[in-house]
């Protein structure tokens, strides 16, 4: 028996049915990570129009506990990395950007996790329900060679309803994919608007931060 020949009988004694467990258990997983994700993004949004504005008011009075603390009530990703850079206030705007440079890398971990996953399963469910549709018709045509050698009639009908079973694969490979794919673009889009609103706060603390050093400075 020729290396060909292994490799036939091993994908013919597994069978293609492991392949619909393994996208199953995909598309139920993706559910669950994209209600996960979901709720999570909601939960790190926030007003910051009316949170800017009740910080700017705490560091125009340099009250920089007082800004903490308001800081501390939201659960907003732009509040987070904020906060990192009033509890720096004191050692002026260079060392507040930094610190709120290093709360940005970590808010942004915490955003993209299980993203990965999503856009992996997005990529590669077609192909892996591909292999499973691959396997069915490599089953088809050994039935329809026994079926030829038995004098079989309806061996050609058997083959078609094989490959028939076999397609089934691939749609449950691009059943897989198609929420994985939609919810890896709208959560990129989220990640992306939840950081560019960090900027509202930060650019804030720096402002009044530059704004009360030069006025000390000039005293």
């Amino acid at each position: 028996m020729n290396t060909v020949d292994v490799i036939k009988q091993v994908l013919l004694r597994s069978g293609a049915s492991w392949v619909l467990w393994l996208l199953g258990a995909s598309l139920i997983a993706t559910i669950v990570i994209t209600v996960e994700r979901w709720l999570f993004y909601r939960t790190r949004d926030g007003d910051l129009q009316g949170l800017a504005l009740k910080l700017g008011a705490h560091l125009a009075g340099r009250n920089f506990d007082d800004a903490a603390t308001e800081l501390g009530r939201s659960k907003s990703v732009a509040a987070a990395i904020a906060s990192a850079g009033v509890a720096l206030a004191d050692g002026g705007p260079a060392a507040a950007d930094r610190a709120m440079q290093s709360a940005a890398a970590l808010e942004r971990r915490g955003l993209e996790r299980w993203l990965a996953y999503l856009g992996t399963l997005g990529n590669n469910a077609p192909f892996v329900g591909l292999f499973g549709t691959v396997i069915g018709v490599i089953g088809a045509f050994e039935e329809l060679s026994r079926g030829q050698g038995a004098g079989g009639a309806g061996a050609s009908q058997l083959m078609m309803a094989a490959i028939a079973e076999a397609l089934v694969a691939t749609a449950a490979g691009i059943l897989a994919a198609l929420p994985a794919v939609i919810a890896f673009n709208y959560f990129q889009r989220r990640v992306a608007s939840l950081l560019a609103g960090t900027e509202v706060l930060s650019n804030l603390v720096l402002a009044y931060l530059s704004h009360t050093r030069g006025r000390d400075s000039g005293m």
